[in-house]
């Protein structure tokens, strides 16, 4: 049973930590669907002895009670509960995949307490002005997101099915993610390592339902309650050239929006190569030059 706390609204919040409890504090988002066991391999955290680690269940998943209608902002009050639990000060917040967009919402909503933030293979907002959203986007996402705009009951109840499948066999839902895979996805998510941490994060991650995924989902296609160039903390904007679930023009049009953006492209990278950037990301985010403020 993973901690947790209790927010202002009755919910109980779920998380994580590990590392050295007076090494630099990183609160870590997770992707969609995922968890708290879900961001980092053990490998990577193992390589950095002087960080604190600190992940949480996003409402709905894993061990965190749901929170309906939750817009992406509201990691930031989430996040701000949490830190004030564990007596953090200022801290660092890295997100991966549908993390990410909630990372920017700490990092636009809490500028005095985050100090940087990492921002790998995330989604741009779907109001972004001058971007075509799905150009570029795998047909399954596509046919996902449209579904989940325009007839959200059928949706959720295909979602239900899906974790279902995952509390039956969570290998399943690793062979439906094939449509969108570069060769380089298929290598790293081939490797044991990485497969064990996908399947014991998604079958954790909809242990009880489908809710996390349903409200992430939603919360990524409506307003997010924000706006990217609101962010005034340094950025690392990392990203594959090939990834087909968060597509390159989003990478770009968020490069051209947040202020102190730190593009980092990888021209030969996929969706699932942010896992293999992650040893040099932290390294970033865990610096501390006098131009933070």
């Amino acid at each position: 049973m993973p901690s947790g706390i209790r927010m202002r609204d009755g919910r109980r919040l779920a998380f994580e930590e590990w590392g050295d409890p007076d090494g630099t504090p990183v609160v870590l988002l997770h992707d969609t669907p995922g968890c708290r066991l879900g961001v980092l391999p053990p490998d990577t955290t193992g390589a950095h002895p002087g960080v604190r680690f600190i992940a949480y269940d996003r409402p709905g998943y894993g061990g965190s009670d749901r929170g309906p209608g939750r817009r992406v902002a509201q990691a930031a009050r989430d996040v701000a509960a949490l830190a004030d639990a564990l007596g953090l000060g200022r801290f660092a917040v890295l997100g991966v995949s549908g993390g990410a967009p909630h990372a920017l919402a700490c990092a636009a909503l809490l500028p005095g307490r985050v100090r940087r933030a990492a921002v790998l293979a995330s989604l741009a907002p779907p109001v972004a002005e001058g971007l075509n959203w799905f150009e570029g986007m795998a047909p399954s996402a596509v046919e996902e997101c449209t579904l989940a705009l325009t007839e959200p009951v059928e949706f959720a109840d295909r979602l239900a099915a899906r974790a279902a499948d995952v509390r039956a066999d969570p290998a399943r839902f690793l062979a439906s993610l094939r449509d969108g895979l570069t060769d380089s996805d298929r290598r790293i998510v081939s490797t044991p390592a990485v497969g064990e941490l996908l399947l014991r994060a998604h079958r954790e991650a909809l242990c009880t339902s489908a809710y996390g995924w349903l409200d992430d989902r939603l919360a990524l296609l409506s307003h997010w309650g924000f706006d990217p160039a609101q962010v005034t903390r340094p950025v690392l904007l990392w990203h594959g050239a090939e990834d087909a679930f968060s597509p390159v023009g989003h990478f770009e049009w968020l490069a051209r929006h947040i202020p102190r953006a730190r593009p980092v492209l990888d021209p030969e990278g996929g969706h699932f190569s942010a896992l293999e950037a992650l040893p040099d990301v932290l390294e970033w985010l865990c610096a501390t030059p006098r131009t933070d403020g």
